[in-house]
């Protein structure tokens, strides 16, 4: 921590123009290393785009201090950087080659709306030996129209050209794929069938229109340089920012650019240097390598959330919650009343079923098996919130698992397949690294709750703490535990101790009065020598020597803090070489601390932003944690909350006198 702050838990670096050899070069407003913006500057938002997301800035902007990018009737700071050169360097090169393979392998485009349909199952009849040639038609009042030396007749001509020209060839006509969805082009239907082509009328993805063409027709769509950096002809009827380099097929002469360049140094010039990023969670600068990462997880998350779901097993309180969870652009999920079972024709209308773990019905799996329906267990992830799931408090994380789930041992979840398949790359390994580093910084559990202080310690010695479970709870039930009640796990702890100081902590369900797990004083007092009563689980494991468990989440963050741990059932996090547990046939891979936090931290689960609304790294939920986010402690409204709150009060007071 510095400042009160956390860390940044990622690098960042703008982007740096160096001349070779270090020579000067003039710096232009739009760099983002330059401190100067005149009030003449010009703003317009960059090309990675947020689908459907309101936030305090856009994702990217370009700035420019003499024109903009898509006005081809003056000069621009990218028109000149382009055609007078000497900001290329090995390093910047490097890195617009890979931004552009990222872009490719994550389909990022200008719209990134997850309804788009792939243009090769709209062709799914057409003969592939024949070439495709994709026509893109534009929104009537494109700026980019006009300021690209363009009319409307150049749609005409196009369409007229790429008839003269391929007459042997498949030939679509699309919207541009940056266009918003329901707005009519420039080339009426008659047209285009009187050219022998065929319009498309749905909105299609830019990547699979890319993928499927052998050629692009353009006036001035952003495709026609998404096109170029995958190696498609371009030919251009107007001059957007990227036509007149030397790569681009064109019918207008962009008269001052006489420089030849290559997609890449293109790619460079705009992305790197004359755009500004912004991650949208707190409006900090970052580099377009973070911005793009953003962009990437937002729009999978979206994509996935795209297909039609029913969510089955959730209590009425987690309604609105659930909603923002699963929502993706245009697509909310349907929500059947607490205890509905569904039946297989019921579930055949969806794409997927998304379930609560612990409250799914006995016969959904089987149901969803007859509909041909995937059926997704939903439960909490492992940094929730400040407060307790079971006080109606929302939580900032979830898990989506198709296979099982992470504390049914009986069965394979998704998380025990990837930890026992292993193979996380590099550098989500060293992100793994930081981000254990920082949780452990910051003392952040899974609730973040418990305000009391440390007790003294009654004794000198080596303390073991412990943790204390709710008895009738799912992960105990399901874990192969060899105890399963609080009071048989203390008399085991002694007698495996009996020199050490034992310390035991209550679980802050069973403490709210919430939950069953009590343990009977005179339990307490044969087995245990102090109790840590609303006691932080940060606090309790800063004096721990060692950990003694059935299967609770406090083994995890145990080790994320380097003290040893004994499961007595099977936890996601046992069976793995870090602890001392049960044996797990399944899992045969000794992993390291890295790649368990990996999975269970970065790759397994699921965040939303309590701010934004909008799926965030770990990171985001850390700082949130951090600052106390009211977003976190937050109850929902409902009466259920009001009498959860008075049941806990009276109980914690009738506890606390027995």
């Amino acid at each position: 921590m510095e400042g009160g702050k956390l860390k940044r838990l990622w690098p960042r670096t703008l982007s740096e123009i160096e001349m070779p050899g270090g020579r000067p070069v003039r710096r232009l407003g739009s760099e983002p290393v330059s401190r100067r913006v005149g009030h003449a500057d010009r703003w317009d938002e960059g090309f990675l785009r947020l689908p459907g997301a309101r936030t305090l800035r856009p994702l990217s902007s370009i700035v420019d201090g003499l024109g903009i990018y898509y006005d081809a009737t003056a000069p621009s700071e990218l028109e000149t950087m382009l055609q007078e050169g000497g900001w290329e360097s090995d390093e910047i090169l490097a890195r617009a080659e890979a931004g552009i393979a990222l872009l490719r392998r994550a389909r990022l485009s200008l719209d990134n709306d997850p309804r788009r349909v792939d243009l090769s199952t709209v062709l799914v009849e057409r003969n592939r030996r024949r070439p495709l040639v994709v026509i893109v038609d534009q929104v009537p009042k494109d700026p980019t129209i006009g300021f690209g030396l363009a009319s409307e007749k150049a749609f005409s001509t196009m369409l007229e050209a790429a008839a003269a020209e391929h007459p042997d060839a498949d030939r679509v006509v699309v919207m541009d794929p940056a266009a918003r969805p329901g707005h009519a082009g420039h080339l009426s239907p008659a047209a285009v069938e009187a050219s022998g082509a065929r319009a498309i009328t749905r909105p299609v993805e830019a990547w699979s229109v890319i993928e499927s063409a052998d050629r692009l027709y353009v006036v001035t769509s952003h495709i026609g340089f998404e096109a170029a950096l995958a190696g498609r002809q371009v030919t251009c009827f107007g001059v957007p920012f990227y036509a007149g380099w030397g790569f681009t097929d064109d019918r207008l002469d962009p008269i001052r650019r006489t420089r030849d360049r290559s997609p890449a140094e293109v790619f460079a010039a705009v992305y790197l240097i004359c755009s500004r990023y912004f991650e949208p969670y707190g409006g900090e600068t970052c580099r377009f390598e973070e911005a793009a990462a953003i962009l990437r997880l937002i729009v999978e998350e979206q994509r996935v959330n795209a297909a039609r779901t029913l969510c089955i097993g959730f209590a009425a309180w987690k309604r609105r919650w659930l909603v923002q969870a699963l929502a993706s652009p245009g697509r909310i999920p349907a929500v059947a009343a607490p205890r509905h079972d569904p039946k297989a024709a019921e579930i055949a209308r969806y794409d997927r079923v998304v379930a609560w773990a612990s409250r799914a019905p006995e016969n959904l799996d089987r149901a969803c098996r007859e509909a041909g329906v995937p059926l997704m267990r939903m439960e909490d992830g492992f940094i929730r919130s400040i407060g307790l799931g079971v006080a109606l408090r929302p939580g900032a994380s979830h898990v989506l698992d198709g296979t099982g789930i992470y504390y049914d041992a009986t069965a394979p979840s998704d998380l025990e397949q990837m930890l026992e398949n292993g193979g996380f790359p590099a550098d989500v390994l060293e992100r793994a690294k930081r981000l254990r580093a920082a949780v452990v910084e910051a003392r952040l559990s899974k609730y973040n709750v418990g305000s009391a202080p440390l007790p003294a310690m009654p004794k000198a010695g080596r303390v073991v703490l412990v943790a204390g479970q709710v008895e009738n709870d799912a992960s105990i039930r399901l874990c192969a535990a060899t105890v399963t009640r609080n009071a048989d796990l203390l008399m085991l702890a002694r007698k495996r101790h009996p020199d050490a100081v034992i310390a035991f902590k209550p679980h802050p369900d069973v403490e709210a009065g919430l939950r069953p797990g009590w343990v009977a004083p005179a339990d307490i007092a044969a087995h245990a020598d102090i109790v840590l009563r609303d006691v932080s689980a940060a606090d309790a494991l800063e004096i721990a020597d060692h950990v003694e468990t059935i299967s609770s989440l406090i083994g995890f963050e145990a080790l994320l803090r380097g003290r040893s741990v004994t499961t007595h059932g099977l936890p996601f996090y046992a069976g793995w070489g870090l602890t001392e547990s049960p044996a797990c046939p399944r899992r045969t891979r000794r992993v390291t601390l890295d790649e368990l936090v990996a999975g269970a931290l970065i790759v397994y689960p699921h965040y939303v932003d309590p701010r934004t609304g909008l799926p965030c790294p770990p990171e985001v939920i850390i700082q949130r944690l951090s600052e106390g986010d009211a977003g976190l402690m937050r109850r929902e409204p409902t009466v259920e909350a009001v009498l959860k709150q008075v049941w806990s009060l009276t109980s914690r007071h009738l506890l606390r006198r027995r």
